[in-house]
């Protein structure tokens, strides 16, 4: 090649999209975009008090163009000119009600502000009661149990609870909604303008995680089961999909309407869309029975292992098992947290709440003073409260937490749990409190290890990616002592965004395989953490005290 060859990894991530241009040969990335949706910033269609979370596709349309013409503005004409593949992945389940033109709800007249017609977020909880019943009819309907490959347990978070729950809340969406997109097939669907819902090519990893597709049930649950379930769905499992692709395959190639929207040529090739946390595995060099995590806002923990050595194994309790859905070619295995980096975040809102409600309002200094004092403090909240907890000797302060303020996500999905906080005395003050919860984020990390192992998954090593990972040694110290495991952090700070580039490569015929792509391009890690054999001995108890806090809470949900 008397050039080099370039490809675009698009990542939509839950508050922002994130456009990299890499460097096919090499996996250099030449230029990066970062776009906050400004409606989602704003708190727009989202009541948090419900765990209701809806996102609108004009941030993403919005976040597309300014993010992709940013990247080439930074760059040679040449690269732009040898653009040859892009891969999109996003959150997920996500999914978003459209017409028989594959057009989200959202944006066509009627339904513009309406979150209902809008793309209904991963933690969007709003549908616990419908998950339940998807989870009591699986197992009671005579037929199939449809959750088998999906640890036996339908969470909230997944495809079909939303869906049933819009149908229920909302009649308008409900008459209008041809059929049902996730955001990661939505995306490729546009770039290519095949939008039709009958024949846009479907997501193997958004199917088979969390709309209970495999290739055993023929496709998607039977008609008979989801009329069962509510005949609302009566005509629905037509309208969606019998077939999927793994993310190696493309989706077509880019319209010329939005090669020249973006300014791309008109040849380059669009992948097959994925969720965010399966491609940022393959970014982080994922490899057999290593389990990578990618740590932020919740955690998505990915394991790949053969699919000969797995057989007719099916682990409880997981977000799935999926054939081709990280690494083509093997099994893919996904488990989580609902909150992680959230509950960092929601600690922090729970101490700033005086500053941004009273300190606001004061009138001993000037407006601007005012401001910058609020935004300085607000700012300086995590590093400072960090710093006092990594001080304090582990299990000194007697305060267990449980980190379920958003539900759990793995073991066992149940999003009607709620967080605790144990063993508080009028000495506990917030760096203890704030050190308690992030060792539960880690005893809940440990959980989920200890699910793989115990049904007969072995685990050889751990793989950090993701904002937590790289901004806050103290988080991944306590990981690391928690988990008794070395625990090593990929170099790239996009690594979901490399991830999507790789897929590109294989979409576009550059390399044949993803692990081809993955040896060319992967960039390797920065940083090993060890853990403290002295902490590994401490945190043990702590854990058992951990595991004990939860199964008194979760018993007494369940009862209440």
């Amino acid at each position: 090649m008397s050039e080099n060859q370039y490809v675009i990894g698009l990542d939509y991530g839950t508050d922002s999209v994130r456009t990299v241009i890499i460097n096919t040969s090499n996996g250099d990335e030449v230029a990066s975009s970062v776009f906050s949706y400004p409606r989602w910033t704003k708190g727009l269609y989202c009541d948090p008090a419900k765990n209701l979370f809806r996102q609108h596709p004009l941030d993403y349309l919005e976040g597309l163009e300014i993010t992709v013409k940013e990247c080439l503005s930074m760059v040679p004409q040449e690269v732009g000119r040898n653009i040859k593949g892009i891969a999109v992945d996003t959150t997920g389940s996500t999914p978003v009600a459209v017409n028989r033109q594959g057009t989200p709800l959202s944006l066509t007249p009627g339904f513009e502000e309406n979150p209902n017609a809008m793309f209904i977020l991963w933690k969007d909880h709003t549908s616990v009661k419908e998950a339940e019943e998807i989870n009591r009819k699986a197992k009671t309907w005579g037929g199939t149990d449809y959750t088998k490959f999906e640890g036996g347990v339908y969470s909230s978070e997944w495809f079909w609870a939303k869906i049933l729950h819009i149908l229920r809340d909302d009649p308008d969406v409900a008459k209008a909604a041809w059929s049902w997109v996730e955001h990661c097939d939505w995306m490729p669907a546009l770039l290519t303008g095949n939008t039709d819902p009958l024949i846009l090519k479907r997501s193997r990893c958004a199917a088979g995680h969390k709309a209970m597709w495999h290739k055993d049930f023929n496709g998607l649950p039977e008609e008979k089961f989801l009329i069962m379930l509510d005949p609302l769905l009566k005509g629905l499992r037509e309208r969606l999909y019998t077939d999927t692709f793994t993310s190696d395959v493309p989706a077509g190639t880019i319209t010329r309407e939005w090669a020249d929207r973006l300014g791309l040529p008109d040849d380059v090739v669009i992948g097959v869309g994925a969720f965010d946390a399966h491609m940022g595995a393959v970014g982080g060099e994922i490899e057999p029975y290593h389990l990578s995590k990618i740590v932020g806002t919740s955690t998505c923990d990915m394991l790949i292992a053969p699919m000969a050595d797995m057989g007719d194994t099916l682990v409880k309790g997981i977000c799935g098992q999926v054939d081709g859905s990280i690494t083509p070619g093997m099994l893919g295995l996904e488990a989580g947290q609902s909150a992680f980096g959230d509950v960092y975040a929601w600690f922090k809102n729970v101490i700033a709440w005086p500053v941004e409600n009273i300190l606001t309002r004061t009138g001993l200094v000037d407006e601007k003073t005012r401001k910058k004092l609020v935004d300085e403090t607000v700012m300086k909240i995590i590093p400072e409260i960090t710093g006092a907890a990594e001080k304090i000797p582990a299990g000194e302060s007697g305060i267990i937490a449980l980190d379920w303020m958003n539900g759990r996500r793995t073991p066992d999905a149940n999003q009607a749990l709620k967080g605790a906080i144990t063993g508080l005395t009028l000495g506990s003050h917030a760096p203890k409190i704030f050190r308690a919860l992030v060792e539960a984020t880690a005893f809940g990390s440990k959980k989920i290890v200890e699910r793989f192992e115990s049904e007969g998954v072995r685990i050889d090593g751990v793989i950090a990616l993701g904002g937590v990972a790289r901004k806050s040694p103290f988080v991944m110290q306590v990981l690391a002592d928690v988990l008794n495991r070395p625990i090593k952090v990929a170099r790239s700070e996009q690594t979901v965004a490399l991830g999507a580039a790789m897929f590109a490569t294989t979409a576009a015929g550059i390399y044949k395989k993803v692990e081809d792509a993955q040896k060319a391009m992967g960039s390797g890690f920065d940083k090993t953490y060890h853990p403290n054999p002295d902490r590994v001995r401490i945190y043990q108890e702590l854990y058992d005290s951990y595991g004990r806090l939860g199964d008194f809470v979760e018993k007494e949900t369940s009862q209440g």
